[in-house]
């Protein structure tokens, strides 16, 4: 009768299709396997890894040009090269310096009791 036929195959056909779709269209995981050829390496000026290879520029920093790389957009990038980041070598004594009418060469006089 023609009530009892189904389509030849059509449940399996359709498992095999979804199968198939969801192992080529993942973007993920897998897609992350493939990732192996660098685009950037570490910059001489800044020792980010953001010195572009093709391009020979840094994305950071911006060297080769002779300016640093900065933008108003972006505040705490600004903050994170900014004065008092480092060691302040020279400018740490500055404040005691000042106070002093950055005087050199002289004694320091006695403390009386």
């Amino acid at each position: 009768s023609l009530s009892d036929q189904s389509p030849p195959h059509h449940g399996t056909f359709f498992l095999y299709f979804l199968t198939v779709n969801t192992a080529t269209m993942t973007k993920g995981t897998t897609s992350f396997g493939k990732k192996h050829c660098k685009s950037h390496t570490t910059c001489r000026r800044c020792s980010k890894v953001s010195f572009h290879l093709q391009k020979k520029q840094c994305s950071s920093c911006g060297y080769p040009a002779k300016k640093m790389r900065n933008y108003n957009w972006s505040q705490k990038a600004k903050g994170r090269r900014t004065v008092g980041t480092g060691r302040m070598q020279y400018m740490k004594t500055m404040t005691r310096r000042f106070k002093n009418g950055f005087k050199e060469g002289t004694q320091a006089k006695k403390q009386s009791a």
